[in-house]
């Protein structure tokens, strides 16, 4: 059987721009909003990523209309929807959930599995499920189907004050879209705010939804049985950006990051200062002086937005490496995002595993090059860093992880002077 990989030849010197690709978080929330309306809707900046085309490949077995009016644009008529989810197109991605919403909100009922995704740690449906509780929507679980659920909405849905118990983003996002559809005004209490929370109630108000409280944890909503169709861009992708800061650092690289959605990174730069690494901020262009940087150790921990990001928390791991004393990487969300540890540790790191949500990095340390693999999205775009900043050659594993989240980015790496290619392999 012939699998891909990365082959990397690290220890060179990064130059020149790279530009921030469309939201991938963001576009997988947008795409299943647009089955809220019967009218058209056009989604520009679309990012190829293979997450995204399940997305629409499950958005089209639901009975929607996708065509492709360019290479990043597509357009969507979802005029008769069915309530019965692909499992095999569920399975494949976690984000998949975000159907729940708006086929609730049209046909009142839903029958889907348990998504699949990224193994990093508990992600179950509880949040989604007691928010929708609070609407009145049953989630029956089929018994003689394992794992798989027969959402029921009452005849007519009612306004609500929602209670979440954690700042789960896919479900306030489901609340969200759900709520689109309830002409009285109702509240998600303890919602989340990340970026593309925020970007998804844009987009809902250009439907004609009313919303206030975007950016806070108290969303209010008032809905209309008449959302129109809407022409939206998908904003940049500011954990991409935050990748990129990384990839600068650990390299010792200078390098121009283009389209960098700069107001939703503040505590991304607050924590690249805390690092000693020195940037300047141009409009949309952050340019990381990698070269003229002295990293030093520092506690990174990560929070809900406006917290530093759990999807950066390996990127700047690496950087940890490279940085003089003992770093404290604290994830409070998520027990099962330091797999990477041992790969890291295989080219030359010192880190230490505390407990499932705490690493020391001792740094600075050498890496060198060996074959490592990725266990999940960002510890992929991780572990390519490393092995760029790493001495000789590395062989890169589990890159299919890696194409869920980071378009071309072999290609993208290879125009600022990395020396790394995609190759089939015999595993």
């Amino acid at each position: 059987m012939m699998i891909e990989i990365f082959e990397i030849e690290g220890g060179k010197e990064l130059q020149g721009e790279i530009k921030v690709s469309g939201s991938k978080n963001a576009a997988l929330a947008i795409l299943p909003a647009c089955l809220l309306t019967r009218e058209p809707c056009i989604i520009k900046n679309i990012p190829l990523l293979t997450d995204v085309f399940v997305m629409i490949d499950l958005i089209k077995s639901l009975g929607a209309e996708v065509s492709w009016l360019d290479e990043r644009t597509v357009k969507i008529e979802a005029k008769d929807l069915k309530s019965d989810a692909d499992t095999t197109l569920v399975r494949k991605i976690r984000a998949s959930i975000l159907i729940a919403g708006p086929i609730l909100a049209r046909l009142g009922e839903l029958k889907i599995a348990k998504p699949g995704g990224c193994h990093i740690g508990v992600r179950g449906l509880d949040a989604h499920f007691e928010g929708f509780k609070d609407l009145g929507i049953e989630a029956i679980e089929e018994r003689e189907q394992q794992e798989k659920y027969y959402l029921k909405a009452p005849k007519e849905l009612k306004p609500a004050s929602v209670y979440l118990n954690e700042f789960s983003v896919t479900a306030t996002e489901n609340l969200m879209m759900i709520l689109s559809s309830i002409e009285e005004q109702s509240e998600i209490h303890l919602a989340a705010c990340e970026p593309h929370i925020q970007e998804l109630g844009e987009m809902l108000q250009a439907m004609g939804v009313e919303i206030d409280g975007l950016g806070t944890h108290t969303i209010k909503i008032k809905g209309t049985k008449n959302l129109k169709g809407v022409e939206h861009t998908i904003w940049p992708d500011y954990i991409e950006a935050g990748t990129f800061f990384s990839l600068a650092a650990t390299t010792k690289s200078n390098l121009k990051i283009l389209n960098a959605p700069v107001n939703y990174l503040e505590m991304v730069f607050r924590n690249l200062k805390k690092m000693g690494i020195l940037y300047r901020i141009e409009n949309d262009t952050v340019s990381i002086l990698g070269k003229e940087s002295t990293l030093k150790a520092a506690k990174i921990q990560t929070l809900p937005y406006p917290g530093f990001p759990t999807d950066l928390q390996a990127p700047f791991a690496v950087m940890a490496t490279q940085a003089e004393g003992e770093s404290l990487i604290f994830d409070t969300l998520f027990e099962g995002r330091f797999k990477y540890v041992d790969e890291l540790n295989s080219m030359g790191a010192k880190i230490f595993l505390c407990d499932p949500h705490r690493i020391i990095v001792s740094g600075p340390t050498p890496l060198f090059g060996t074959k490592i693999k990725s266990f999940d999205l960002r510890a992929g775009a991780t572990l390519i860093i490393a092995a760029l900043a790493a001495s000789g050659k590395s062989e890169v594993y589990g890159i299919e992880q890696v194409d869920r989240g980071y378009e071309k980015i072999e290609e993208r790496f290879q125009q600022i002077g990395a020396q790394i290619k995609r190759v089939e392999k015999e595993q």
